[in-house]
């Protein structure tokens, strides 16, 4: 990780160093994480990414960025805890920004959050009615989320489950509900 603290320096902290992301040229510290698979090539290219646009975003600055996942035409970009209040006034364009660059769909979530907060940011814009959690017979869950009906998902229902599953582990159970 950045040996800065977060919240001081004055660029997006990531679990590689600023020097290789930079250069474009890993040290054996950031080819180790590599190679462990801590860090992916996808991390790597939007962690460039987001330090190209933090000139134009204050706010990354202060940001942690954890990881990248890709699941078919969509990205989610997980960041600290708190980093979506820092980046508020700017979420909406950042989104924008990496999907101009990506050609993909963008939700920004945060890592380490609890389960109903990472669905709200997970669904976002959409707004979640209930959670529940199904046991089935085999001892395993399900989370059952209900959308309130009305709005179209930014992006399809099946790639938001697979995004949960790969980020977080959780099945998914999509309904609407509510009044359209």
């Amino acid at each position: 990780m950045s040996s800065l603290p977060l919240g001081e320096g004055d660029e997006v902290r990531t679990a590689l160093c600023h020097f290789c992301l930079k250069s474009g040229i890993l040290c054996p510290e950031c080819e180790k994480k590599l190679r462990r698979g801590e860090v992916t090539d996808t991390d790597i290219k939007i962690a460039r990414m987001l330090l190209e646009l933090e000139k134009d975003c204050p706010p990354l600055q202060n940001v942690y960025f954890h990881k990248a996942v890709e699941v078919d035409d969509a990205l989610a970009i997980v960041v600290g805890r708190g980093d979506i209040a820092r980046l508020h006034a700017y979420k909406g364009w950042l989104a924008k920004s990496l999907e101009k660059m990506t050609g993909k769909k963008v939700q920004i979530v945060e890592y380490d959050v609890d389960d109903r907060s990472f669905l709200e940011y997970l669904f976002s814009p959409l707004e979640i009615l209930t959670i529940n959690k199904i046991w089935l017979p085999d001892g395993s869950t399900e989370t059952r989320v209900i959308l309130k009906g009305g709005k179209k998902p930014p992006i399809n229902l099946e790639t938001l489950k697979k995004l949960a599953f790969k980020i977080r582990g959780m099945v998914l159970r999509v309904e609407f509900g509510g009044w359209p």
